[in-house]
């Protein structure tokens, strides 16, 4: 045997060869970029709330905060349909380099953006654009989120197409993998930004806007490493055959058994996929820094090793998904994070802030409320009307902490207790006051210019418990490791090649984009009309349960399929 013959015998003995080497990091290196670009707003939406929506009602400018999140993730089924269709007719590899164009030049952009109130961009007084802020800003998350809903097809699909029969999860995982490390590359750059390199006056004048506009050299890299790839092999030779879809879209959504496979593959595999993925990273990071009060250096930190040591598995279960199969890997992820995600978030808020999970145990709080007089807020905008009752949820949540809710009279106005004494009518230095006087460990009460203040005290971090909270996380990052390691293989082979990127990408971004990118909007909403900190967690544990049991009544396993025979 010739010496080269024994270097491809190894390499396929090994499990990958030069050239599926090649196709998985310029495929991979890329789409990490356009993750980090486009999860740079999610990790900085809390501190957006602040910068770009009026001030006010804290939860009113968080959730609206968390509305523009969602609106890049609400459009990029859209992004799918569009970039998905010019995909499966012109080919994968120009239809990714599109996006990731649109996508880091909008990225680009919202680091230009003037803020609702006067601001500083580098250095310079920019005055304040009032509600022509948000606007602009949800305009560019909704550019991200169609690049978003065109990339990540292409890439996983382009992928697939280049690996051979029985290594495609081992392959596809490596795609699983970006958007942990875009995360994990975002966090990075933040906390370099906001700790290391400015100081916190500086940050919030206009250091943050520098993670932003470094997007531009990422993206010129990116560009120069995709133009290096050839087309993918199964699409070239479906074109020379003449085999091709000329009308993708409709091939996909409205002819059967195609349509029906879209549907159960959204519902029995990618919705509860989707807010399994966001409860353990996004989630997970808000309720660190929102609920627990941890510092978001320290939150930063936990999430971030929680992301080094969790991403192998992503390959590992790829990996495993080419030997026992990718349905029951994932269906397995779905229901053990449901079962256990009550008590994994309670043992973390211990974990994470000791003081306030022992300040709660001790402390019996109620608010007795005139039910007609409270609302569920979803998208608040210039058209929400806060009420005594919500400002008075509001306020308590916003500390960290659940509350029984009590039916007052109608007309009644809304009377807090803590441990049997009462506040009203609402004002937040009455509740604060209340609060401190009961030992809530949250809030110091000073003085400033001859007025009582009172000033947010984040979690001790010498009792932080460092260990099970790292632990915990852990455990969330493998739980989304199960469920996302397989997708990627798991639907390229559910579709045939001539719509497949049309196929594919649908139910990805809606079970992705809509199920999971609501996630923190819809969980904050419950929470606060609840009155329950852990209140928000029914929706991804329902969403996961109704996934495992659609998958596993309607959904076959797809490992064994010959993608050039479908």
């Amino acid at each position: 045997m010739s010496i080269a013959s024994t270097e491809v015998a190894s390499e396929r003995q090994a499990g990958i060869t030069k050239d599926e080497r090649r196709v998985i990091f310029a495929s991979s290196l890329g789409t990490v970029f356009e993750w980090y670009d486009f999860y740079l707003y999610a990790t900085l939406a809390p501190f957006f709330a602040a910068l770009f929506f009026p001030p006010g009602n804290d939860t009113a400018a968080l959730l609206s905060a968390f509305a523009t999140y969602a609106a890049g993730f609400l459009v990029r089924p859209f992004g799918a349909i569009i970039f998905g269709r010019v995909g499966d007719l012109v080919g994968r590899k120009y239809t990714f380099l599109v996006t990731i164009v649109v996508m880091g030049l909008s990225t680009f952009a919202v680091g230009l953006l003037p803020t609702f109130s006067d601001s500083t961009i580098l250095g310079f007084s920019v005055p304040g654009i009032g509600w022509a802020a948000p606007v602009l800003l949800v305009t560019l998350r909704l550019l991200q989120g169609l690049a978003l809903g065109g990339e990540y097809g292409g890439a996983a699909t382009y992928v697939a197409e280049h690996a051979r029969p029985g290594k495609r999860g081992f392959a596809t995982s490596w795609i699983q993998t970006t958007a942990t490390l875009g995360f994990f590359l975002a966090l990075l750059v933040i906390g370099l930004c906001r700790f290391y390199f400015f100081d916190a006056k500086t940050f919030a004048e206009w250091g943050w806007r520098v993670a932003f506009l470094v997007s531009l050299v990422l993206l010129v890299f990116s560009i120069y490493i995709r133009l290096k790839l050839n087309e993918s092999p199964l699409f070239e030779k479906m074109k020379s055959e003449g085999k091709g879809s000329k009308a993708p879209i409709t091939d996909s959504f409205l002819r059967y058994p195609n349509n029906k496979y879209v549907l159960l593959a959204l519902l029995g595999a990618t919705a509860g996929q989707g807010v399994v993925w966001y409860t353990g990273q996004f989630y997970a990071l808000f309720f660190l820094t929102i609920t627990a009060k941890v510092d978001p250096l320290n939150a930063y930190i936990l999430i971030a090793a929680s992301l080094l040591i969790g991403t192998p598995f992503f390959i590992f279960f790829g990996w495993l998904s080419d030997k026992i199969g990718r349905l029951k890997i994932i269906l397995a992820g779905c229901l053990i994070a449901a079962l256990t995600y009550f008590p994994l978030f309670d043992l973390l808020a211990k974990a994470a802030n000791p003081d306030l999970a022992a300040f709660q145990a001790k402390t019996q709080i109620s608010l007795s409320v005139d039910p007609a007089e409270c609302n569920f807020h979803i998208f608040v905008g210039p058209w929400s009307k806060f009420t005594e009752c919500d400002k008075a949820k509001d306020h308590i949540i916003k500390q960290g902490l659940s509350f029984e809710t009590l039916e007052g009279a109608a007309g009644s106005p809304v009377v807090l207790k803590i441990n049997g004494t009462e506040v009203k009518p609402f004002t937040p230095e009455a509740y604060n006051e209340a609060l401190v006087a009961a030992g809530y460990p949250n809030l110091a009460k000073g003085e400033k210019d001859g007025k009582t203040v009172y000033t947010a005290v984040p979690a001790d971090v010498s009792k932080i418990n460092w260990g099970l909270a790292l632990g915990i996380l852990v455990i969330f990052l493998i739980y989304v490791a199960a469920v996302y390691g397989p997708i990627a293989a798991f639907l390229v082979e559910l579709f045939p090649t001539k719509i497949r990127y049309t196929s594919m990408s649908l139910p990805y971004h809606i079970g992705n984009g809509w199920f999971g990118g609501m996630l923190p909007l819809l969980a904050t909403a419950i929470v606060a009309w609840a009155g329950n900190i852990y209140a928000g967690l029914w929706y991804p544990i329902i969403v996961a349960l109704a996934t495992f049991v659609i998958g596993l009544l309607f959904l076959r396993e797809t490992k064994d399929r010959d993608l050039t025979e479908i």
